[in-house]
């Protein structure tokens, strides 16, 4: 049996594999710790690594020791204070109670996570719900896949079992009759010496003359040739692959006062990083509104200000232009979030509820509405209240500050069973 120690050394001198393995077997300790991290930094600096602690007592490993009971001697070398039977006093501080300066505990583990194992432990059991496989038309997407083996391709593809497989076949095919032929004289060779026939004789000489050249023969064939190396032979083939796009709605109206609006770009700037981290092809459609809703790109929906009167209704209805325009729900998976303060004309949240109902849920496979509001739900919440009760894909919660953003998201967006 052999072995395959990996030494890559990353970061600090520390082996990629022990650190992975850390990882994993620390992962609980790990992903509490990052929540923790988060809730004490800025999301618009959540994009990083971080500094982590584990509490001692969570790191300990299983040792062999002896059980209870027994007698048993150990010498502690360099023991000048102590005789066998001392009691030895407990510092102060140590569990007794009261606090003092002579005491002396333990830190925390703290363990430096680079940015990608960060975002890893913190996006960790996330995924946008109802995620299917749609019908693609005219999709590229090719994959790589095994083809067997080939006779030349490059170095690195070089399969070694197969090649050295290849090469004892072809020593024993081409040498299995030089060594038939080698028996067959050793045998009249041994019958000859047998009967009494001297070493001078012609015939004797002949035979071995014959078995070295046999044996010259067999020890000159190479041990692998160029024939003999098979490459791993790759091909491309189509696989189908599922498209999605996340629409981002916020409110920027004048009574999303600075405070809320801030909640919101966070909640967004968290969504961002989520689904750029997990999906490689997804698009994002931005839209900012107030009493009129436009398409904006990533730069204005973060940081351009807007203020004015309410009308959700315009917003949806933009969404809803533009999906059916671009996006069509059987070769698309939509989704979309919304953030707003709640606040809207009271006939406008109907026309709401009515929008969602009738035609964008049906389009959906996931909307996820957050209302940044610290008072009593308004009109809009009510509304939407109804949308929930007739679909059950539309999720919604409320934020009250920034200690909020994370837990709900992570309630929005945790993984489902299956």
């Amino acid at each position: 049996m052999s072995h395959f120690i990996d030494r890559r050394l990353n970061g600090k001198n520390k082996s990629a594999v022990n650190r992975q393995r850390f990882i994993k077997r620390y992962k609980e300790q790990l992903k509490r710790s990052v929540a923790d991290a988060v809730n004490k930094r800025s999301i618009m600096d959540i994009d990083s690594g971080e500094r982590v602690g584990i509490p001692s007592k969570d790191i300990s490993e299983p040792v062999f020791h002896h059980g209870q009971g027994g007698i048993r001697d150990q010498v502690h070398p360099g023991n000048q204070d102590f005789m066998s039977g001392d009691r030895i006093r407990r510092p102060e501080g140590a569990g007794g109670g009261r606090a003092g300066k002579g005491g002396r505990g333990e830190d925390d583990f703290v363990f430096e996570l680079s940015r990608d194992e960060f975002m890893d432990l913190l996006f960790d059991d996330l995924e946008l719900p109802n995620l299917v496989r749609n019908q693609l038309m005219g999709s590229t997407e090719l994959k790589t896949v095994r083809a067997g083996y080939a006779t030349d391709g490059s170095p690195a593809n070089i399969d070694v079992v197969r090649s050295l497989k290849g090469a004892i076949a072809r020593r024993t095919a081409i040498g299995a009759p030089l060594r038939a032929r080698a028996r067959e004289l050793e045998e009249e060779l041994e019958a000859l010496l047998a009967g009494g026939v001297e070493e001078s004789d012609q015939r004797i000489g002949e035979l071995r003359a014959e078995i070295d050249r046999l044996r010259t023969r067999i020890a000159a064939l190479p041990f692998i040739d160029t024939f003999d190396l098979r490459y791993q032979s790759f091909t491309k083939v189509p696989e189908p692959t599922s498209k999605a796009v996340m629409v981002c709605i916020m409110d920027v109206s004048g009574s999303m006062d600075q405070v809320r609006k801030n909640l919101a770009k966070r909640f967004f700037i968290l969504l961002y990083l989520f689904l750029q981290r997990n999906y490689d092809k997804i698009d994002v459609v931005f839209i900012r509104h107030h009493t009129v809703a436009q398409e904006v790109d990533e730069q204005d929906f973060f940081y351009s200000r807007e203020t004015g009167g309410t009308v959700v209704s315009s917003a949806l209805t933009l969404a809803d232009e533009l999906l059916r325009a671009r996006y069509d729900p059987n070769v698309w998976n939509i989704y979309a979030a919304q953030a707003s303060d709640g606040d809207n004309w009271d006939s406008d949240s109907v026309i709401c509820r009515d929008i969602l109902i009738d035609r964008l849920m049906p389009l959906m496979r996931y909307f996820a509405y957050v209302e940044i509001t610290p008072r009593q739900h308004q009109s809009l919440w009510h509304a939407y209240q109804e949308v929930r009760a007739a679909h059950r894909h539309f999720a919604m919660q409320e934020i009250s500050g920034a200690e909020d953003i994370f837990p709900v998201f992570r309630e929005l967006f945790k993984r489902q069973a299956a």
